[in-house]
């Protein structure tokens, strides 16, 4: 873990009450980023309210009262439409904002980050940095070594993604359905006995806004548009981490051993490889953990340089509040904040 020089930084979470929210505060502290000042912004109707951070109580303040208190960073994770209408604002007073929303990730003035592939591409000239999608974010830490290595030509992904990826809303379904008890739906259909092959609307292409996210964030966090995407996007009963299962077709030939070695050795991701004694990643084993799991590493025997695998991760931490704190560490550590 990094050790800070600075003692000094105020710090803004902007959807601080939110399931995000709530795992930034809490991934600020496991990771000791240096907050000397926590602002936590909420909306109007949760101003006033106590968060605890740290074992201290600070009181959620509003987005103008954020601004004039001028952190030097703020992480939102409040929305598309919120995002939106307050990151340029509070970016004009000079504070850096890391998005997490879908508003800036494809915006060609803003980059798109996950640290352990493309950090360097951030400058001094970054105000508002977008967070990608949580199921693009675990799969391009699994790729970015292989496509080092072998350079990818076809990644052929489908998504098994928890209800914590929908919120509040889809958790309370699932184990209220669980209980057998009556209530408010985040889906059309029941959740729990039951897989739903959609995430987010449908497009005219007849793939979802998910899947289409997959495919284009891949593109521009790799840097590289000549890798071809497609993605089926699922939502599945699990709370805590969402898999995938990754078909990767490369223009180099490649060696499965020397596959697992790349990636054991590569930051940013735990391999779980071991058939013989059933180990394999699951979100069981992925919850709560900053890591990216991989395993079921295997040749394609259907045709040449091709590979599959099992990524997994947990979505909230890596696939949103960790990735968007170490957006912030890179950035302290390399005097961008």
């Amino acid at each position: 873990m990094w050790r800070w020089r600075t003692n000094k930084m105020k710090v803004a979470v902007v959807g601080a009450t939110g399931l995000v929210g709530t795992k930034m505060l809490q991934v600020l502290a496991e990771r000791n980023f240096p907050v000397t000042e926590l602002l936590p912004v909420a909306s109007e109707k949760s101003v006033g309210k106590l968060i605890s951070f740290k074992g201290k109580e600070f009181k959620v303040v509003s987005m103008a009262d954020a601004i004039a208190a001028k952190p030097a960073v703020a992480i939102f994770s409040a929305g598309g439409g919120t995002s939106l209408e307050w990151a340029p604002k509070f970016a004009e007073a000079g504070i850096r904002v890391i998005d997490n929303s879908s508003a800036w990730r494809m915006d060609p003035t803003k980059k798109l980050v996950v640290p352990e592939v493309n950090a360097e591409v951030l400058t001094k000239d970054d105000f508002i940095i977008a967070n990608p999608n949580c199921s693009t974010i675990q799969m391009v830490v699994a790729l970015q070594p292989l496509h080092k290595k072998y350079k990818i030509k076809r990644v052929i992904v489908s998504t098994y993604q928890s209800v914590t990826g929908t919120g509040k809303k889809a958790v309370d379904q699932l184990y209220n359905e669980r209980k057998g008890v009556t209530g408010e739906m985040a889906y059309k259909y029941q959740i729990d006995l039951n897989v739903i092959p959609q995430i987010d609307v449908f497009l005219d292409n007849g793939y979802t806004k998910e899947e289409m996210k997959m495919v284009k964030e891949t593109n521009k966090i790799m840097q590289d548009d000549s890798i071809r995407v497609t993605a089926t996007t699922v939502r599945i009963p699990v709370v805590g981490g969402h898999s995938e299962s990754v078909n990767v077709e490369f223009e180099n030939e490649f060696e499965v051993e020397d596959v697992k070695k790349l990636l054991s050795e590569s930051d940013g991701i735990i391999l779980q490889d071991n058939p013989a004694e059933q180990l394999y990643p699951m979100p069981l084993w992925a919850h709560d953990k900053d890591e990216v799991f991989v395993g079921r590493i295997r040749r394609d025997e259907t045709q040449p340089k091709t590979l599959n695998m099992w990524i997994v991760s947990d979505n909230l931490r890596k696939g949103a509040a960790t990735n968007a704190v170490q957006i912030a560490e890179y950035m302290l550590k390399n005097g961008l904040l």
